[in-house]
């Protein structure tokens, strides 16, 4: 049979004109849809075959190369699950059906989940990307169509005060808290300090290191520790042969957790997440002066752009400036001066 089910979905078959078995999913449940599918696959692959046409890919093909040359992108996981939401909406599209109005379309249908304006961009970003891959990189498509995307407030950063890390140090776990020490004398990101082991670590040096395959970036990260540093993971030795943070002598696997969130509520520190943190040591480091380069290095951001967010927090380069400003100058003074002496002059004569 041409067509058949699998579970409630239509799949359709059929021999090319080469002898190769074609077996593909409809991606629908109406028979006639299906019906109307096969007969337009089936007249295209003979076209190619035996006109010589260019063959039309699908979304399913561009989704699976785009997946496979992407599987060292550290935000693949995220994108996944954003793609098994699209495969309802494009799954058995070709590239050069996706228009502008089908992301329309795609937008309003994650609008009606009641997500974020940012997470409805994070979608067609993908969209966008895979589309972007198959014009300009495989030649699949002749032309990507435009996207439109959302609008995003722009957030403040949120980052502790001294008086408030402290605070909240005083009311954490002590497992936690010496994760919260080790995280604001850093700036490593979550994953990094409770997957941190001792084969990463050397004391003598004071340094650490975070390889490629672990940071966001996937380029290795060195770690200069500082004092605090130091003494905290002099307090972690011989609690573990491996991992550095541990609670009960077992490998701590997630910082964020009921625990941490009461500790937030018990120092009335609201609306701040665990990646707060690695805001807050960036943001004590631009109060303290180290220019934004060094602080790029130091955070293993592969943008400056993510880097000049906190530049507002320094102005001590702009001080002598403003400074400036408020000094007297001579040829005002001798101005202010000639403008007295003419005026006491007019006052005498009208006297």
């Amino acid at each position: 049979m041409a067509l058949y089910r699998s579970g409630a979905v239509w799949w359709v078959r059929f021999t090319a004109p080469d002898g190769t078995r074609i077996r593909k999913s409809a991606g629908t449940e109406d028979k006639v849809a299906a019906q109307e599918y096969h007969d337009r696959l089936k007249a295209e692959t003979w076209r190619v075959q035996k006109l010589g046409d260019k063959p039309r890919r699908t979304w399913q093909e561009a989704v699976v190369r785009w997946v496979e040359e992407g599987a060292h992108k550290a935000s693949l996981p995220e994108d996944k699950g954003r793609l098994r939401w699209l495969d309802r909406h494009l799954g058995a599209l070709y590239l050069d059906e996706i228009s502008r109005d089908r992301v329309e379309a795609i937008i309003q249908a994650r609008q009606a989940d009641g997500v974020r304006n940012a997470t409805v961009n994070h979608t067609v970003q993908v969209i966008r990307a895979i589309l972007r891959k198959a014009e300009r990189e495989w030649g699949w498509l002749e032309r990507e169509p435009t996207f439109r995307f959302l609008p995003v407030p722009t957030r403040r950063i949120r980052w502790l005060t001294r008086a408030e890390a402290g605070r909240l140090l005083e009311v954490l776990p002590a497992h936690l808290a010496e994760m919260v020490r080790f995280t604001l004398a850093t700036g490593l990101r979550e994953s990094n300090v409770t997957h941190l082991e001792w084969s990463q670590v050397d004391l003598q040096r004071r340094t650490a290191w975070i390889h490629p395959d672990q940071a966001k970036a996937r380029k290795a990260i060195p770690v200069p520790l500082n004092a605090e540093a130091v003494l905290v993971l002099r307090r972690q030795e011989g609690k573990h042969p491996r991992r550095v943070f541990t609670k009960n002598g077992r490998p701590i696997a997630q910082a964020n957790t009921p625990l941490w969130r009461r500790a937030l509520a018990e120092a009335g520190i609201e609306d701040f997440r665990w990646h707060d943190l690695r805001h807050t040591w960036a943001s004590w480091h631009v109060q303290a002066g180290t220019p934004v380069h060094a602080l790029q290095e130091l955070g293993g951001w592969s943008d400056i752009r993510m880097v000049q967010k906190y530049a507002h927090l320094g102005v001590e380069h702009l001080a002598e400036y403003a400074e400036a400003m408020s000094r007297p100058r001579a040829v005002d003074t001798k101005l202010a001066q000639r403008e007295e002496s003419g005026l006491a002059r007019a006052d005498r004569k009208s006297a």
